[in-house]
């Protein structure tokens, strides 16, 4: 199994994390929405509670994986967001969600254009990214990241490619206390499930206080951007 599945498998198990993430975007879906990089289907299913919906990832082995967990109403299939590739051809989409992608794309610039050219006129971007450029460590390189981001550099990089960015938050700094402490102290390669099980535990407890106020530190970058 490579680094990247396991990984994907491991957050498959932060299932408060992920409830808590997708509670921080899910008022602004609606429509046709397509998830781009859906990887295994961690939050693939659960999309369909707000429209219909299409995924697409690059990795054959997700798109199989991901066939058994989500219902038969969802199209899944083939799609090179860099490239500008897809199985569903010229559809457009009212709200796109691109959770943890586009630090595994080599240009990115090309990426957001293609994104902006999949929404429909007024459509939404979701976008989850990893932030801090001194973050950057072991498990970075083993899961296949070009880069972390800063993101006053990352919301201009949106509104120069036509987007206007209505939402730019970090969010996760337990996570970011997790992720520099196994990625740049200890060396390690990947997020072990043990690893998971401690931050299920400590999360609840600790991430909420964002709700208050944003982080001066963090795992990601969520981004809302309307075309």
């Amino acid at each position: 199994m490579s680094n990247g599945l396991k990984t994907l498998e491991s957050m498959s198990q932060a299932q408060w994390y992920n409830k808590w993430t997708l509670n921080k975007f899910k008022k602004f879906l609606n429509g046709e929405i397509l998830e781009v990089g859906c990887g295994i289907g961690n939050f693939t299913r659960t999309l369909t509670s707000f429209g219909q919906v299409w995924a697409i990832d690059i990795n054959n082995e997700y798109i199989e994986k991901i066939g058994e967990r989500v219902d038969r109403g969802t199209q899944v299939g083939f799609g090179n967001i860099e490239k500008g590739e897809y199985f569903f051809q010229t559809r457009k989409f009212d709200t796109i969600v691109c959770l943890n992608v586009l630090e595994h794309i080599k240009d990115d610039v090309a990426t957001v254009n293609n994104l902006h050219k999949l929404l429909k006129k007024n459509g939404k971007l979701i976008l989850l990214v990893p932030a801090h450029r001194f973050l950057y460590g072991e498990i970075d390189r083993s899961i296949g990241h070009f880069r972390r981001y800063d993101k006053i550099a990352l919301t201009k990089k949106f509104e120069k490619l036509g987007f206007k960015v209505a939402f730019s938050r970090r969010i996760n700094f337990l996570g970011a206390l997790g992720w520099f402490i196994a990625g740049k102290i200890l060396q390690k390669e990947t997020v072990g499930e043990e690893n998971i099980k401690i931050f299920n535990l400590i999360a609840p407890l600790v991430l909420p206080l964002e709700n208050l106020i944003e982080p001066p530190i963090g795992t990601s970058i969520l981004i809302d951007a309307k075309k």
